[in-house]
């Protein structure tokens, strides 16, 4: 047995391979062309239907909540479907839907496209990466999925940019055609990786010695349960994170209208700045570190950012708060990722990935309702201080996980000595 785990300590852990590469490239597009959409569904929504605040958050609602029954379903799928031809089928999906949505002659039809587009999506965005988690060295997770990650955070920061910016100069018809091309390139990215993908990625090695010791040290449940009780708070945690993020995706144009900012959508674009530059720091940091170095710190900035766009009226407050919101959300999402995947056996990966992006929709979905309930109420700016208030609780939880985990060392500590 030591011998085997001296062997693999060894073996290079490679990790920019062709796979993962196309992947990575793959989950950008099929991001990017939902958030160069979601960003211009609410102004489209008020103007084209003459929807209120209730109404165009349900445009966002109905997509997330498709998504996350597409992927439980789509979980359970994988064991019994090529995860390939699975995941051709949602990209087509979510293809035809994007191309539609200027078709819809009502509020009622394109909620049914987005509840459309949200199957295909959901389908999507659970297979990737699960095969990425596949081909990333269990040494190197964190650094991996902050790789990976950063392929979901820039299509997040950029994508809403381009698409408030196309859809003030040209219109939605075109920003539709966008995404319906953002959509279409997947296809070839991934047939140019095809052959050393489907060898690495749709099939998993049986797990090394390193792997199996860590599996069990890590799994809370047996693994036929397919559940493991350790994901519960990480999953918590996302959503938190993800309903600060549904009140930019949102309302932030609307905002912008409401404290006469006309580039407001530049926030992405600044927000992308800082996720860029922390990403690679928080994968270390977590590999060497654990999480709770990274999300303390990540949290205070989320609220920070948050505290400061509630009282921004001018260029340089929200370019603060952007540079700001995309530290800590950069350094968030993949190390919540990376901490589940981390305390999960190999098989459980499917269900890991389906649980983190389900908890990130979710959030979007609970978000967008209860934000615009807020911000209906009272008006924006109360709205994203009700947004710094989920990101103080996020810090709260955090620090009282710690404080709690440290309390049962000492007892266990206690009575191993008494």
């Amino acid at each position: 047995m030591k011998q085997e785990q001296q062997q693999e300590q060894q073996q290079p852990a490679v990790l920019w391979t062709r796979p993962f590469i196309a992947l990575s490239a793959s989950f950008f597009l099929l991001f990017l062309g939902l958030q160069m959409l979601l960003s211009s569904f609410p102004a489209y929504v008020k103007g084209e239907f003459d929807a209120g605040n209730v109404q165009v958050s349900l445009v966002t609602s109905v997509f997330a909540l498709a998504a996350i029954a597409s992927r439980f379903a789509t979980a359970a799928l994988m064991r019994r479907v090529s995860r390939m031809a699975l995941l051709i089928i949602g990209l087509l999906i979510a293809a035809a839907a994007t191309g539609l949505y200027t078709t819809a002659g009502s509020f009622g039809a394109l909620l049914v496209l987005r509840i459309t587009y949200g199957i295909g999506f959901g389908m999507a965005s659970t297979i990737l990466p699960t095969l990425v988690s596949r081909i990333i060295p269990v040494r190197r997770m964190g650094e991996g999925i902050g790789y990976f990650g950063l392929s979901t955070s820039l299509a997040m920061s950029i994508g809403p940019s381009i698409g408030l910016n196309v859809m003030k100069h040209t219109g939605f018809m075109e920003l539709t055609m966008l995404g319906l091309i953002a959509s279409v390139l997947i296809f070839p990215v991934l047939w140019l990786s095809r052959s050393k993908h489907s060898d690495a990625a749709p099939a998993p090695a049986a797990p090394s010695a390193q792997q199996q010791q860590q599996a069990t040290r890590n799994t809370a449940a047996p693994v036929k349960t397919g559940f493991n009780r350790k994901l519960i708070f990480p999953v918590l945690l996302n959503t938190l994170l993800s309903i600060t993020y549904s009140g930019l995706l949102s309302f932030l144009a609307l905002f912008g209208d409401y404290v006469h900012i006309e580039q407001v959508g530049l926030f992405f674009l600044f927000n992308a700045v800082t996720i860029i530059l922390v990403r690679p720091f928080s994968g270390r940091i977590f590999d060497r570190k654990g999480h709770m170095a990274v999300l303390v710190p990540a949290g205070l900035c989320v609220t920070a950012s948050m505290l400061l766009l509630s009282g921004t009226h001018a260029m340089p407050m929200l370019i603060l708060s952007a540079l700001l919101y995309g530290l800590g959300f950069g350094a968030i999402q993949p190390t919540i990722q990376a901490w589940m995947l981390r305390s999960s056996a190999p098989e459980q990966y499917g269900t890991v990935n389906s649980m983190f992006y389900n908890s990130t929709d979710f959030g979007v979905a609970t978000g967008a309702i209860l934000l615009g309930a807020i911000s209906a109420a009272s008006n924006y700016s109360v709205m994203y201080r009700y947004s710094a208030g989920c990101m103080a609780l996020f810090v709260v939880l955090i620090v009282l996980q710690v404080a709690l985990t440290t309390n049962r060392r000492r007892v266990k500590q206690t009575a191993l000595e008494s």
